[in-house]
């Protein structure tokens, strides 16, 4: 895993550290974040929690450089996010991103779209592809590398999607409901390859849902509501 350079203040065991974060969207009326404090330790599993228009994937978003904040601090594998210029580097070095929707790329093949985080390396085009399959391959998908999205299932998305996020290697994956579009018996066959993923590979595992029955496979709950943390 790409740890990055450690920032000074940070605790050693914490990968996120956050004081003081808000948030803001139409000249002030909607807070979505209020004053957020929050610290999660490398390799643990966390659940964010809370009803539609609390904050939660707002701080996802904030965790993963997918927007910026007005206050506050907050930062991740020791880089200050407000202050770094590099943002799609680190984007591309230590997160790995998996959403509601998938956000599949559908004139590109799955094996292609595994590929995209991998445009910000060094790697060769052969290299690519060689480790694109290799992830594929981990999430039983290799047969399927040269068939566009929409010939797949929704659960069959969701899983290269999870290949798109862990092809390089991030320290962190951020989930933002990631069952929210599958049936039930799909959605637990993703919750259980989240679940390993995070064992076997120590990967810190940030994941935002508003179903009590997902949150509570995480080790720790962290509950929002109106842009504040509640617990």
């Amino acid at each position: 895993m790409n740890n990055g350079n450690q920032g000074d203040n940070m605790n050693r065991d914490n990968v996120i550290e956050i004081q003081g974060l808000k948030k803001s969207y139409d000249g002030g009326k909607i807070k979505a974040l209020n004053g957020i404090d929050l610290e999660i330790k490398k390799g643990e599993f966390v659940s964010i929690m809370g009803p539609s228009g609390s904050g939660k994937s707002t701080l996802l978003n904030m965790i993963g450089a997918l927007d910026v904040a007005d206050e506050g601090t907050i930062e991740v594998a020791g880089i200050d996010l407000r202050s770094t210029a590099k943002l799609n580097e680190f984007r591309s070095q230590e997160i790995g991103f998996v959403f509601q929707m998938h956000n599949l790329i559908p004139n590109l093949t799955v094996r292609e779209n595994v590929e995209i985080p991998m445009y910000e390396t060094d790697l060769s085009t052969n290299q690519m592809r060689e480790r694109a399959l290799k992830f594929l391959k981990a999430v039983g998908l290799e047969d399927k590398a040269d068939q566009i999205p929409t010939k797949l299932s929704g659960g069959q998305r969701q899983r290269v999607a999870i290949a798109r996020a862990l092809v390089n290697r991030p320290s962190i994956i951020l989930a933002d409901e990631p069952t929210g579009s599958l049936d039930s018996k799909t959605g637990d066959v993703i919750l259980k390859l989240l679940s390993d993923l995070h064992e076997k590979e120590n990967v810190t595992l940030v994941m935002v849902t508003h179903e009590p029955y997902v949150g509570n496979m995480a080790e720790r709950i962290v509950n929002v509501l109106d842009g504040k943390i509640q617990n």
